[in-house]
């Protein structure tokens, strides 16, 4: 890797602009329907475990296999524990997946638009980024799929998709998977899908070349914990382990998302509450005159024929109401107007009653 004469920093490393988090006000009094998180608090026994943890052994380092945690996640997930790669959320497994299989100068592929991380890992690597740009309704031009497909190490795809909340099929996915690299199908947000599709990719005549990121931020409401967890055939969990921070997960993290994924009533019954809301959500904003894309996660992308939506976005926070602006520019033609629109995540129904409200003011 080249480095300016004059620069410290690697090249590629100051060239890149960084990934960036949506907005994190630290004073109260803001409805934050911006960065996905659960508006409901986890469960019960997460706090009671945490509390026991912290009262334990804190001066030693945690596990640094995780087994209790890879236990109940594979109970979960239906696998062996050795098919579990816990991390300090799903992020860490992306990390860990561009450090074990991209050599710098190789190239990784993702759908476009979808998460912009992939993009930045590719760069802190020093990999090539093959975006692979949608269809207008969030679906795949397969003949440039395929070719994109030849050249990659990795796929990433993020199922369902964000901005947009769609979920492909499992035929797609497998569909995707390169044929000399890995396919990563990032399920951050399937427990608020139909369909979790994991028994089916997990049985597929693609599953050596799988791997799956898992996300307790999300529907387990631990956003504020860290913890994520990757699955895929011991082989390649062996491999990604080589990779991973001797002691990547902290031991009340460990403590925090095995107590949550032990009580997954408790996270059915949010996500049936948030699926509700959303469905409500959705069906307000296109009486407004939004369009809004069939969602499976738990946030809704909503497009208006005014197209004013930064003007929209800048109004709602005037009134402490936080969503996500978000825009794309053309693939082909950078000059072209590029695709924006605002992601709405689903917080409680007081949250939604008064974005509402606003909203019917402003448009």
């Amino acid at each position: 890797m080249t480095r300016s004469k004059d620069s410290l920093f690697r090249d590629n490393i100051a060239r890149m602009e960084g990934y960036a988090p949506g907005e994190q006000p630290q004073n109260i009094g803001w409805i934050k329907l911006n960065t996905n998180e659960n508006p409901y608090p986890p469960s019960p026994s997460v706090a009671e475990t945490v509390e026991k943890a912290a009262r334990g052994r804190l001066q030693v380092y945690p596990d640094p296999l995780a087994k209790r945690f890879c236990e109940v996640a594979a109970e979960v997930m239906g696998c062996d524990a050795d098919c579990i790669l816990p991390a300090n959320g799903s992020d860490e497994n992306l990390t860990i997946l561009m450090r074990t299989f991209v050599e710098a100068g190789e190239s990784i592929a993702f759908p476009y638009p979808s998460y912009s991380l992939y993009r930045t890992l590719a760069e802190i690597q020093g990999a090539n980024s093959i975006p692979i740009p949608l269809t207008t309704d969030w679906s795949w031009n397969w003949e440039l799929t395929k070719a994109s497909l030849q050249k990659a190490k990795i796929v990433f795809v993020p199922n369902p998709n964000s901005p947009s909340g769609n979920l492909w099929s499992v035929d797609e996915m497998i569909a995707l998977a390169p044929p000399n690299g890995i396919l990563v199908v990032d399920q951050a947000y399937i427990d608020f899908a139909d369909d979790s599709q994991f028994e089916e990719l997990w049985n597929s005549e693609i599953a050596d070349r799988l791997v799956v990121t898992r996300s307790l931020s999300k529907s387990y409401s631990l956003a504020g914990i860290r913890m994520g967890f990757a699955v895929a055939k011991p082989e390649l969990i062996s491999g990604m382990r080589k990779v991973k921070d001797s002691y990547n997960c902290n031991t009340l993290s460990l403590a925090a998302g095995a107590a949550a994924l032990e009580d997954r009533e408790w996270m059915r019954h949010n996500t049936h509450r948030i699926r509700e809301t959303r469905s409500r959500l959705m069906a307000e904003l296109q009486a407004m005159g939004f369009q809004t894309n069939p969602s499976q996660a738990n946030f809704v992308w909503a497009t208006h024929p005014s197209e004013a939506h930064r003007t929209i976005y800048e109004q709602l926070k005037k009134q402490k109401i936080l969503v996500r602006f978000m825009w794309y520019e053309s693939l082909e033609n950078p000059q072209e107007k590029p695709i924006d629109g605002l992601r709405i995540s689903i917080g409680t129904d007081e949250d939604i009653d008064r974005l509402l409200s606003v909203l019917k003011e402003i448009v």
